[in-house]
């Protein structure tokens, strides 16, 4: 139902992680998507009287459930998108980016109501390659009265991706200028010392920016625009093999955190 864990992930792990030094920095690194702790703020959707909404999404989203493109604004990643009831249990949605299929979702409702099960695939990263991968959310809130079962307050529970998707990135410094680049084709180069610098290959993502603010511990802010839309703090272990992620979604409010371990 949300586009959710995918952009959720997207922060976590299309966005470059800092750490002490040259020699710790160098190298790739891989999310732990077991070590993934959700922010426990709720996603509400609500499917009522052929319309289905996402009222935490951001930007909100409101369309036509009726299995047909509806035009949606203010998302850099996507400019239309359907929603199909397929049955009681069963949903799907598509996105499209200039009448080009980017990102499709399966929704599974259980039996009992209480969980949501949502298999997604992406392949609007530079390189094309579609990424595949799943996530579940647990019912906090009842559907109101008149709205589809699928309708409520959910969380986010678990998280899972297949391998090609973007676990992985690589940083290389050199001087006092530090470059990351990974498999879905983004990168970027900037100086730790806070300056904003081209975030490439993220249609949502304009610049970033690093600066250290303790010993092991950066601080990464993105921006679209120049609107910041995220803010990760990144801890390295002493001994240089994990970090401790935090990262705070400013669009959306909320916070979560992970680990990523050396390659």
């Amino acid at each position: 139902m949300n586009k959710g864990p995918l952009f959720v992930l997207c922060i976590l792990f299309l966005v470059p992680l800092s750490v002490m030094g040259q020699s710790l920095l160098d190298g790739t690194w891989k999310l732990d998507v077991n070590s993934i702790q959700f922010d426990p703020k709720a996603n509400v959707y609500l499917l009522q009287s052929g319309m289905y909404e996402c009222r935490t999404c951001a930007p909100p989203i409101k369309i036509k459930a009726d299995g047909t493109d509806q035009k949606v604004t203010g998302d850099p990643y996507t400019d239309s998108m359907s929603f199909k009831l397929i049955d009681e249990h069963n949903a799907e949605t598509t996105s499209k980016k200039d009448g080009k299929i980017v990102g499709t979702s399966k929704v599974v409702l259980s039996a009992d109501g209480k969980t949501l099960t949502t298999d997604w695939t992406y392949s609007g990263n530079p390189n094309g390659e579609t990424q595949t991968g799943h996530y579940t959310e647990k019912r906090m809130g009842m559907a109101p009265s008149g709205g589809h079962l699928m309708s409520g307050s959910w969380q986010f529970e678990s998280e899972n991706a297949s391998e090609n998707t973007d676990l992985n990135w690589t940083y290389k410094v050199s001087g006092n200028e530090v470059t990351m680049t990974n498999r879905g084709g983004q990168s970027y180069t900037a100086k730790l010392d806070g300056t904003d610098a081209p975030f490439k290959g993220d249609p949502g993502t304009t610049t970033i920016s690093v600066r250290m603010i303790g010993k092991n511990k950066y601080e990464e802010t993105l921006k679209r625009d120049g609107k910041v839309i995220t803010v990760n703090t990144s801890t390295i272990s002493d001994e240089g093999k994990t970090l401790s992620i935090v990262s705070e979604d400013k669009l959306q409010g909320r916070t979560d955190k992970a680990q990523a371990h050396k390659q």
